[in-house]
């Protein structure tokens, strides 16, 4: 096993290439991948690319029977048309024996603008293929209260006389929430360490923590093959998950360190001082208000 660039609480990082480091790991070894691949080079991740076929076989070959990979994955367009990319490495997924479990769908509240000459609209969502090997182990699913869960229902059924009857039957109170989610993005928003901004594709940390605790019990591991900016780390730090992950940037590597440093340590919160009421010395009569001066 390769030496991790560095290892804390239950959170470790390996400046290598992650095919190099999948072919150190045991057959149907891990649970749960969460990760964003350099995809269709609509970003220049410090030059780095990735062989998609042989890291397809290793994320295979290595997860567990009821384990669940969420690849969170988008198209360029070249040329007027978009590439389909996306498409593609979802059905060759399949051919390797994954289940195309759900397609959930990333959209974003705040996308950035297409041009004012395009003949397209905003593009505002994105890919998660959550692809399983056999059915999922674990499900944890975003429950909201349902809009008429207060309200019984009549629920129709044909008695064995073939006459239609109806009874009275109390609704779910919760709900599912659908397949897509929904998040701001941006500065402010898919989080608030602005050393993150580092990094030029950031996963929303509450994407992140949606999908790791669906997918993951507490005290689950996690792998993220490109772990980039640190994201999903943080938030298995922040959810009670362990987190292995590989950065071939050295550069990102000590961001994701940085930002795991901040996590446990976080700076003391700055304290204004208060206004305070003077006495003016010439006048007592007349009060002013001034800052009060820390010595």
């Amino acid at each position: 096993m390769t030496t991790p660039f560095f290892s804390q609480n239950d959170i470790s990082i390996y400046n290598s290439d992650c095919l190099d480091y999948l072919k150190t790991l045991s057959d149907n070894s891990i649970k749960f991948t969460l990760t964003s691949p350099p995809y269709d080079d609509i970003r220049d991740y410090n030059g780095y690319s990735f062989p998609f076929e042989d890291i397809a076989k290793e994320l295979w070959r290595t997860t567990k029977s009821g384990g669940v990979l969420a690849w969170n994955v988008a198209d360029a367009t070249v040329k007027g048309s978009e590439t389909g990319t996306s498409m593609r490495q979802a059905l060759y997924f399949m051919s390797l024996g994954f289940r195309l479990h759900d397609t959930m769908i990333y959209a974003k509240k705040n996308p950035m603008p297409a041009g004012v000459s395009s003949k397209r609209y905003h593009q505002a969502w994105e890919y998660i293929f959550i692809l399983s090997k056999d059915a999922p182990e674990t499900f944890n699913p975003i429950m909201v209260k349902a809009k008429f869960g207060h309200l019984e229902a009549n629920m129709k059924h044909r008695g064995k006389d073939g006459e239609i009857k109806y009874t009275k039957t109390k609704r779910n109170e919760f709900t599912k929430v659908r397949n897509i989610f929904e998040y701001n993005i941006g500065g402010g928003h898919s989080t608030k360490d602005k050393v993150a901004f580092g990094h030029p594709a950031l996963m929303p940390e509450q994407l992140a923590h949606d999908m790791i605790t669906t997918w993951t019990n507490d005290g689950d591991e996690v792998f993220d093959p490109f772990t980039g900016a640190g994201t999903t780390a943080k938030m298995c730090l922040l959810s009670g998950r362990k987190f292995h992950g590989t950065e071939l940037s050295l550069e990102y590597c000590e961001l994701i360190k940085k930002r795991i440093d901040l996590t446990l340590n976080p700076p003391a919160p700055l304290i204004k001082p208060k206004k305070i009421k003077t006495i003016n010395i010439a006048n007592p009569s007349l009060f002013e208000d001034s800052q009060s001066k820390i010595l």
